[in-house]
């Protein structure tokens, strides 16, 4: 691993490297925080991809293109004198020792339990802080990260179930409205049913130290690789999906999950 001279030096070599890019290469030069958005947005899925398939070199590689569009807004904040990358880092800085009063100051939690029982109070108190507990949460963020980060909130101050098993009535619940709805054939209401279900379950997950984000990813993964088993294996025999019965899919299917 490096010196912290030599990570201090990276990073100075990769400010120099972002100025010469915005100084001479006519692609770099024309960037705007708009135009950079969508990549950013890219980029932190690729760089998801990577931690859930543990996948270490990719990490690292992605990190730095995540970083790099870091460096780059802050250039752009640079050049219309609003700030630069070294107020970034101040301000993280300055933002991470204040909601950590028990490693810089004299408050005493033991437990990470402990630290997020205090981390949404802490937040409230900032001058710049959220207004409500729920208004940290992104409005762009995708609705099932989402709906686990509102719950997560909620329950930073206090707000939440006694017993994880408590959860199950909710759900059970929940699923009993959606039926209803469905008989009904109302589909703007059994879609709004079929809404609380899923936060439901979320809200089951996060209770049981469960991430749904990564749970359900992992059951996309595993779908593609049994769909491609099967696709494979018809392919041997000459046929397609459209003349295979479901039978001969499912048989494919069944051998898939045995591998």
């Amino acid at each position: 691993m490096h010196t912290r001279e030599e990570k201090m030096a990276a990073f100075g070599r990769l400010l120099d490297v972002m100025d010469d890019l915005r100084e001479k290469c006519p692609w770099d030069r024309k960037q705007t925080n708009e135009s950079l958005r969508p990549n950013t947005i890219e980029e932190t899925y690729e760089l998801c991809d990577a931690l859930i398939k543990d996948d270490q070199p990719n990490i690292c590689k992605e990190l730095g293109d995540v970083l790099l569009h870091v460096v780059f807004y802050a250039k752009i904040g640079e050049e219309k004198g609003e700030f630069d990358a070294a107020d970034v880092c101040n301000k993280l800085c300055d933002k991470l020792i204040f909601r950590h009063p028990h490693v810089y100051g004299e408050a005493k939690a033991n437990t990470a339990a402990e630290v997020l029982q205090s981390w949404e109070q802490i937040k409230l108190k900032e001058k710049d802080g959220n207004k409500t507990v729920l208004s940290g949460v992104p409005e762009a963020l995708p609705s099932l990260i989402k709906a686990y980060r509102i719950q997560d909130k909620a329950r930073n101050v206090g707000f939440d179930w006694d017993e994880p098993k408590d959860v199950w009535k909710k759900v059970k619940e929940e699923i009993s409205e959606f039926e209803a709805e469905l008989d009904h054939m109302d589909k703007d209401a059994a879609t709004r049913e079929f809404g609380d279900v899923m936060f439901s379950l979320i809200n089951a997950a996060r209770l049981y130290k469960i991430n749904p984000d990564n749970a359900l990813e992992m059951t996309n993964q595993k779908f593609i690789q049994r769909f491609n088993y099967v696709e494979a294996k018809l392919k041997e025999k000459g046929k397609t999906f459209k003349d295979s019965t479901l039978d001969e899919m499912e048989h494919y299917w069944q051998e898939a999950k045995h591998k």
